[in-house]
């Protein structure tokens, strides 16, 4: 029997706060809807946003959060450094600008987005991030679409200077993209694991032993593979613009996918639906 979860379950983060399992993504929410669709989200029972600099949508989602009538402790907000802010000023800029554009004085998650910038790029702003998170500005800290490579190259910098440790990572993620050695990897060091793109961005809603799986348990294929990704322990962040699915992918917590389900799911498959940075080499 898979662990009984509910809308407010969480997950530990190393810095000690807690995640909660399902967030609400607004890539390619162009910030004119941004502040309606979060508050849709929210009212719908959603309470972490994922949002990024490079989304343009950092100060609609905490207005939502305030017109909502929203403690900013009632909310996990998180946000991601510009791909292209390399190194430690960079960073520290992108960051600053943030909170700015947010109008927050920490946000509860803070990523940097990208591997890019080469290693003196990574390391500094990491950095960066580490010393936003030892002042104030961010609650945790962590990477997104970093591979191994890029993790190994990391936890040698944070082993020799005694830095931040990676609390997060978050990676494309659904049956179709298993990642299996990489999440191992970060498993092991009890680094919480988020899936952004676990509907696969709609490319696999066809799947017929999806549809099979759906049929078993009267949910949608949306609902289904949320329903994976939380029984794999990520904390997805499905993304809508769509009422009626905002209020669906919440509705996950009253069905359980078996063993068989969960092998039938499993696939060998390495097939990104949008950028995979985790190969960059630089």
């Amino acid at each position: 029997m898979a662990q009984k979860l509910s809308l407010t379950s969480s997950h530990k983060i190393l810095s000690g706060y807690d995640i909660p399992l399902l967030g609400y993504g607004v890539y390619q929410v162009p910030g004119a809807i941004a502040q309606d669709v979060v508050a849709k989200a929210l009212d719908a029972g959603y309470r972490h946003i994922d949002s990024a600099a490079v989304y343009g949508n950092e100060r609609e989602c905490s207005s939502a959060v305030k017109g909502a009538g929203l403690k900013r402790s009632d909310v996990f907000l998180t946000t991601k450094v510009l791909p292209a802010a390399t190194g430690y000023e960079a960073a520290r800029q992108s960051i600053e600008e943030s909170l700015q554009k947010a109008e927050v004085d920490y946000f509860d998650l803070i990523l940097l987005h990208a591997p890019f910038g080469g290693k003196e790029g990574r390391l500094g702003a990491w950095r960066a991030l580490a010393e936003a998170q030892r002042n104030g500005k961010a609650r945790s800290i962590g990477v997104s679409n970093f591979g191994i490579h890029h993790l190994m190259e990391l936890e040698e910098y944070i082993k020799s200077s005694g830095e931040a440790r990676i609390e997060v990572g978050q990676y494309e993620l659904h049956p179709w993209l298993g990642r299996a050695e990489l999440v191992d990897w970060l498993r092991k060091r009890n680094v919480v694991i988020e899936a952004y793109s676990p509907l696969a961005r709609g490319t696999r809603m066809d799947d017929p032993v999806l549809r099979a799986i759906c049929r078993k348990h009267n949910k949608s294929p949306a609902q289904v593979l949320i329903r994976w990704s939380l029984q794999k322990g990520f904390v997805p962040l499905p993304k809508s613009a769509t009422p009626e699915r905002i209020r669906e992918n919440v509705n996950v917590f009253d069905f359980e996918l078996d063993a068989d389900d969960m092998k039938a799911l499993h696939t060998d498959e390495y097939s990104p639906s949008t950028w995979d940075p985790t190969t960059h080499q630089d």
